[in-house]
């Protein structure tokens, strides 16, 4: 089968951190994503408000295997018009207003004009506040925008086409290195994104036969929790999300590898589908490691929430200051790639997976049974172990 290929899988991550898509935001890079699956002659349909649903025919139709990463990002929107000539922000998603300080941003107003500024702390300037520069709080409140504009009043920002509701994209001012570190804002998720163009790439380019038909779904309301709302079919009977893995304290997840959650703050992912990724890492020598995450939710939780019976996991690709300046490393990405392509290249093992309903024919089980080791334990009629000497 083709190989990963990392300079396509660099390259595509760095047009979709070009393309600005805060929620809400995000036609144009519903046009980019749809565009290159053109290019890689892979079908799609899209949704009314832009979401993707793209398709490579296996050899069944049922049970169906989806991938899901998303396209749209943090941002912000302009909550108020100020008499000082700046604007007033709010957060889309949620992020640190710490993160937000010194960002430079575009806004993009409802008469298709774009101006650049900057994200700055109500008091920002030493010279003129001290001190107190570093006491006031941290929060979206103490925020404004200032607009590199002519602006001195709220007349002056009317003047010139901003109004509340605006859209604020924030700047990823990205950078690739030579070591492999990958250093922006947006890698969540668009680092996860790429992976997936990569491993359809891989697939495209070997003509290989799928067992069953994979899709990969790219969603667009991700960061307000609402992503994989939608989107799957009946066909789909498993769901594995892409998305990024926190490297910190407390946290076993890496910038190297493939991250396999066991669970988040929704609760544990589907037993079977998640051994399933296990395994097939450690058939096709993909390094991971396994994590549980605390404060995250994926759009696994969004397509349980809307009421699809599908089994579901995540995969992520490490990432350190999630929703701040983020850096991953291009081995991570790589062997998220690999495993989407392992993934959906192997066999089905739950057969009865293709039917909504049936009985209690081919249904799965969970390991029940103690070691024997265990049972022994306390056991006053405990067999004598091998070697035990009364």
């Amino acid at each position: 089968m083709s190989q990963i290929d990392d300079r396509y899988l660099s390259d595509m991550l760095k047009q979709l951190l070009e393309t600005p898509s805060p929620t809400g935001y995000t036609d144009e890079i519903t046009r980019l994503c749809c565009r290159e699956l053109e290019r890689l002659n892979i079908g799609y349909e899209i949704t009314r408000r832009g979401a993707i649903r793209a398709l490579i025919r296996g050899g069944e139709r049922q049970p169906g295997r989806a991938i899901i990463g998303h396209i749209d990002t943090l941002g912000a929107q302009v909550k108020g018009l100020k008499s000082n000539g700046r604007l007033e922000v709010r957060m889309i998603g949620h992020w640190s207003a710490r993160f937000a300080e010194g960002a430079r941003v575009k806004i993009f107003t409802i008469h298709n004009d774009a101006y650049r500024g900057t994200i700055l702390p109500l008091k920002a300037s030493g010279h003129t506040f001290g001190d107190e520069i570093d006491t006031q709080e941290v929060s979206w409140e103490n925020l404004e925008i200032r607009v590199d504009v002519r602006a001195e009043d709220e007349k002056d920002l009317k003047a010139i086409g901003f109004d509340i509701g605006d859209m604020v994209a924030v700047e990823p001012q990205p950078e690739f290195f030579d070591n492999g570190f990958i250093v922006s804002r947006h890698l969540d998720d668009k680092g996860g994104v790429a992976a997936m163009f990569a491993a359809m790439k891989s697939i495209r380019e070997s003509d290989v036969a799928l067992p069953v038909d994979a899709y990969f779904l790219l969603s667009i309301t991700e960061e307000i929790g609402q992503g994989a709302s939608g989107i799957l079919t009946k066909d789909v009977a498993s769901l594995v999300a892409i998305d990024n893995g926190t490297v910190a304290p407390g946290q076993n997840s890496s910038e190297y590898g493939v991250t396999i959650a066991m669970g988040d703050q929704v609760g544990p992912f589907d037993y079977h589908l998640t051994q399933k990724l296990i395994r097939v890492c450690e058939e096709n020598d993909i390094e991971f490691q396994r994590d549980l995450f605390r404060y995250y939710r994926s759009d696994s939780a969004s397509a349980i929430e809307s009421g699809e019976d599908v089994r579901t996991a995540l995969v992520t690709f490490g990432i350190d200051s999630s929703h701040g300046y983020e850096r991953t490393h291009i081995h991570s990405l790589h062997s998220v790639a690999r495993l989407i392509r392992a993934y959906v290249c192997s066999e089905i093992e739950i057969p009865r997976d293709k039917d909504d309903l049936g009985d209690l024919s081919g249904f799965t089980e969970q390991p029940m049974n103690p070691h024997e080791d265990e049972k022994w334990e306390g056991q006053d009629d405990a067999p004598e172990r091998p070697g035990d000497k009364s």
